[in-house]
């Protein structure tokens, strides 16, 4: 596996070469929008002014290691990322999109697993539901998808959202002057293993 600071690094070596190159190639292309999330880039341009191929092989061009393939949008529309984009006349709507490989499993509701963790999955769903502006019939779509999500997995169904998990409240303690010990236990590597105990005192 990768180190974990790959990723970042990418991410520095990419903005460096969308500061570099990006100004020029959207005014050699007309490009109008850019957008890039990790390696996902969505494009918009106008098709009587823009070659998508000439766009293609001028960003291949920037880096041998990078290559870049090209997708188009079909029927007036094209997934990006966790959404389809329905281009109309005069307006853009989305609605929510799945892979063919997508499968309702989650985190069974009979699962012994802390009520976090199951539903985890299922705030995400309702969230993107309520941050996405999807269409009335799609809102309702949607709603009714994470409703045969949590039936196939055992959930109880409402029409009401999962109940929010309370925070652990703290308690505020008054400061004192009294003193106070507090035990510390550290190892001691020598010819036996054994420990020592270190009283520390501190003021609190």
């Amino acid at each position: 596996m990768a180190a974990p600071t790959f990723g970042i690094i990418a991410e520095f070596f990419l903005q460096l070469l969308e500061d570099t190159h990006l100004t020029h190639l959207s005014k050699k292309h007309n490009i109008a929008a850019y957008f890039r999330y990790v390696d996902d880039i969505l494009l918009i341009y106008d098709t009587h002014h823009t070659d998508i191929n000439n766009i293609q092989n001028d960003f291949n061009k920037i880096h041998p290691n990078i290559k870049f393939t090209a997708e188009t949008e079909s029927d007036n529309r094209i997934n990006f990322l966790d959404i389809t984009i329905h281009r109309t006349p005069t307006n853009w709507m989305i609605s929510i999109h799945r892979k063919p490989t997508f499968t309702d499993t989650i985190i069974p509701y009979t699962s012994n697993h802390p009520a976090q963790h199951k539903y985890a999955a299922i705030r995400f769903l309702y969230n993107r539901l309520d941050t996405y502006h999807l269409k009335d019939d799609e809102y309702k779509e949607e709603e009714d998808t994470i409703h045969d999500i949590l039936s196939n997995n055992g959930f109880p169904v409402h029409t009401h959202k999962p109940p929010t998990l309370r925070r652990p409240t703290t308690t505020l303690v008054k400061e004192t002057n009294t003193t106070t010990h507090k035990w510390v236990s550290f190892t001691y590597i020598g010819k036996e293993k054994t420990f020592i105990k270190t009283c520390l005192r501190k003021q609190t």
